[in-house]
């Protein structure tokens, strides 16, 4: 099999399928990677028996997902308010469990700590409806531009307090992980639902208000396309300003606004995803995070044909 070098795997592509940690990790060492992003379902289960595979050195960690490991209280769950909680207490919670997922990154030999930065809350879900409505109507539709206008003018009455909460809890989050002697590095994740943080706009806030601290951002190339088509920013152009803090990049590529699929093979567009190849290619961190329909042989190809088109752009 191809060693896929330096690239990552995440095991959101098959922990549905397995209980035993190392059954799934000896999974996506038969694709080829040597590496992998522990994603926030791990659970401590499963990591008695991944943790000796990594003392073996059968394989590295690149990265690890907040919350890490798992922890079922949905409140410090990937789509909660999370670092922004207004609650003293809730954030206080929020704070040590990323400096503990930052223990484990360190304890593996991992890079970096994937972090969702929080949100602003919705009564309802008002990501699911908008989707609805964009897949049954159109983005053009009066009825996408009503629930769109409502979702920005909440979302920009409230997001600036959010934004400061977010950056007052990394700055904890970066203090408390300096003096337990950590070196890793915290990458705020671009996202999937419109009322979640950051914008491209905020993360550059966010990352500019702690210059020097070890926070970046995380670029998650479907979660961006998905923000682009929806309208909250454009995910080409405004990722201009960012390039020097990307700490790491989830690949892979939306169709429609469903993501998590192979690049080029499962959309079959050969030209659209080659605008974030700039972005992957500046990324320290490389992973890829796809979903459990994305068979072996397409994960083969859409990697042949993306380290082909990074090949040909250094040549360049």
């Amino acid at each position: 099999m191809e060693d896929k070098g330096t690239f990552s795997f995440s095991n959101c592509w098959n922990i549905k399928r397995h209980t035993a940690g190392d059954e799934m990790l000896r999974e996506i060492l038969g694709l080829g990677f040597r590496r992998v992003e522990l994603n926030y379902n791990v659970t401590e289960e499963m990591l008695a028996a991944i943790e000796p595979m990594i003392e073996r050195g059968e394989i590295g960690v690149s990265s690890v997902h907040n919350t890490f490991p798992h922890n079922p209280d949905p409140d410090y769950g990937t789509d909660s308010v999370l670092l922004g909680f207004e609650d003293k207490g809730k954030r206080q919670r929020a704070v040590e469990l990323l400096v503990r997922s930052a223990g484990y990154a360190q304890r593996y030999g991992g890079e970096a700590v994937v972090v969702h930065p929080g949100e602003v809350p919705f009564p309802g879900n008002v990501a699911k409806e908008l989707e609805q409505i964009y897949s049954g109507q159109g983005k053009e539709s009066e009825a996408y531009r009503s629930k769109w206008a409502e979702l920005m003018e909440r979302r920009s009455a409230y997001s600036a307090g959010y934004v400061k909460t977010i950056t007052e809890s990394l700055y904890e989050v970066c203090d408390k992980a300096a003096a337990q002697g950590l070196n890793i590095s915290f990458g705020i994740e671009t996202r999937s639902r419109p009322q979640q943080i950051p914008t491209l706009a905020e993360a550059k806030t966010i990352i500019g208000a702690l210059k020097g601290a070890p926070v970046g951002i995380w670029y998650d190339t479907g979660h961006a396309i998905m923000m682009d088509r929806m309208g909250l920013y454009d995910s080409v152009r405004e990722m201009e300003g960012l390039m020097d803090d990307i700490v790491g990049v989830h690949i892979h590529e939306t169709i429609g606004l469903s993501d998590h699929w192979c690049p080029y093979v499962n959309s079959g567009d050969m030209n659209f995803y080659d605008a974030y190849l700039p972005m992957i290619a500046r990324a320290r961190v490389k992973v890829y995070e796809l979903k459990a329909a994305c068979r072996p042989e397409e994960i083969h190809e859409s990697h042949r044909l993306l380290t082909a088109k990074l090949a040909d752009r250094r040549k360049a």
